[in-house]
């Protein structure tokens, strides 16, 4: 029996015709399984002589659609392949996953792609039309329900089933995170494996976009399906014991601090955007004195003469010019958090961003001491430059719940925006050394402890333009920041695990 099976998801068509054709030319390929959206044209019974079996799903990733094609699939691996566009598979590529998948056991085998169409990759080996794909690996903590694991992903079948066995398979009441479900599940029973080398190039599809206006996707998607992957990973957290529960640790600031509250604006080369940024902090209205901490890493661009020109007409105004030159956004806002000016409550301001209105510093603060919490985050809206909207609009979180937004933190990409912190918490551990991600390690840390005060409304206008630092970025650096995140969640499950007594493998 040749050993793997393909599954193919998705609207039949010329492209998946031909994206058949290329893989069942493969010798470990016994048979085809398609999961066709209802209408649509219909598929030939066979593909070069291998067989074809397809139906109809509407949901393909519930867990009556899983449940049916794991009950079809004979062979002892499932390749599913998603690729909407052309893929071109490198010879021997199945092989190659085969391989590897019997030698490691693995639960899942994915790999990096090449992609045509998009820009050209900086390698100059590769050739002019071709992009580079690396992907992330695997770690405990990804677990984000989005994971990018590329166009060719060979799952293990009796893996599989072993997890389903040992943690029951996934619910038939699932609409959308079924393979979500087995993915954490299983990663409890073997590896997930990354080959860091191409395994294929896929034409560049319909989605043309920066990864700039693809970072809100994780928050699109409809309320039934957010409460559905929330659910799927509290489980997982409580398979591992690494699941935090109320009641949390009331937070009282032993105080001895300057002013009640800090503005903290970490800055290099913004003097378009910078002075809005100061100008709006400044213009706060709060019954508690405050500063505004502008930490200058070094600009070039005028943007240091600007600062120092505010400086000394507004004593609130603390410009900070960091004696190295290594920091990232996260050593500038420790430069801030230990700076003897430094209030009570520390909280954020980008340096392209503005508060909306000039109650928000009042609101954060209230928001922590009130809830006697370890930090507070806000909502905001997206705008151009000229402050009119422009999409997503209001980004609000509101998937967040006292009772399990740790658990649920776990899982997305980020909490939100401003954020603020007791300054006393975050001295205890201070932010690393990084410019993507700094926020979300110090948020998973308090949130893994004490309550976080949340506010629904819009308070910030968060500025979307060319020069964001997440507005275009390549392949190897979502890679890199994906890696980033998913290790700062391996750390804090493990801080988790411990708290909670658990050993290595959980509870």
């Amino acid at each position: 029996m040749r050993p793997i099976t393909l599954l193919v998801r998705g609207a039949w068509s010329e492209s998946a015709r031909h994206n058949l054709e290329r893989l069942v030319a493969a010798e470990p390929v016994g048979a085809v399984v398609l999961q066709l959206p209802p209408g649509g044209s219909e598929p030939p019974p066979s593909l070069a002589g291998t067989p074809i079996a397809a139906w109809r799903e509407e949901r393909p990733d519930g867990g009556a659609a899983v449940a049916r094609l794991l009950e079809r699939v004979e062979t002892p691996y499932l390749l599913q392949v998603e690729a909407p566009g052309g893929l071109f598979p490198v010879p021997h590529v199945l092989e190659r996953m085969h391989a590897v998948a019997d030698a490691t056991g693995a639960l899942l085998t994915y790999g990096d792609f090449h992609e045509r169409g998009a820009r050209a990759s900086e390698d100059r080996r590769t050739p002019a039309d071709l992009q580079f794909h690396p992907l992330a690996d695997y770690q405990e903590g990804s677990l984000e329900d989005r994971f990018d694991f590329g166009p060719l992903r060979l799952w293990s079948t009796e893996v599989l089933a072993l997890a389903s066995g040992r943690y029951g398979a996934p619910s038939a009441e699932l609409i959308g995170h079924a393979w979500y479900d087995l993915r954490l599940k299983g990663s409890l029973v073997a590896p997930l494996v990354r080959l860091p080398e191409p395994l294929a190039v896929r034409e560049r599809w319909d989605d043309p976009r920066t990864s700039g206006a693809a970072v809100f996707d994780y928050l699109t998607a409809e309320r039934a399906l957010q409460q559905e992957a929330e659910a799927v990973v509290t489980d997982h957290l409580r398979r591992i014991g690494a699941h935090v529960a109320e009641p949390f640790e009331p937070f009282e600031s032993a105080g001895g601090f300057p002013v009640e509250a800090s503005v903290v604006i970490p800055v290099r080369d913004r003097v378009l955007t910078v002075a809005d940024a100061v100008d709006s902090a400044l213009s706060q209205e709060a019954p508690f004195p405050f500063n505004v901490i502008v930490v200058d890493n070094h600009s070039t661009d005028g943007t240091t003469q600007l600062l120092a020109d505010r400086a000394a007409a507004d004593e609130r105004l603390v410009h900070v010019v960091p004696d190295r030159h290594d920091l990232g956004i996260g050593g500038c806002w420790n430069m801030a958090i230990y700076h003897p000016a430094c209030g009570r409550y520390a909280v954020q301001l980008d340096s392209d961003d503005l508060y909306e209105g000039n109650g928000t510093l009042a609101r954060m603060v209230a928001a922590m001491a009130d809830g006697r919490c370890g930090m507070a985050v806000g909502s905001y809206t997206t705008v151009d430059l000229a402050l009119s909207p422009v999409a997503p609009g209001l980004i609000d979180h509101r998937e967040w719940t006292d009772a399990n937004g740790p658990n649920n933190a776990l899982r997305i990409g980020g909490l939100g925006a401003p954020r603020g912190f007791a300054t006393e918490l975050v001295r205890r551990n201070g932010f690393p050394n990084v410019s993507y991600g700094e926020d979300y390690a110090v948020a998973l840390r308090i949130s893994g402890r004490h309550r976080v005060a949340r506010i629904f409304d819009s308070l910030y206008l968060c500025r979307r333009w060319e020069d964001n630092t997440d507005a275009d970025l390549s392949p190897e650096l979502v890679a890199r920041h994906q890696t980033y995140k998913d290790r700062v969640r391996t750390l804090e499950i493990a801080a988790r695990r411990r708290r909670n007594g658990a050993g290595e493998g959980g509870a």
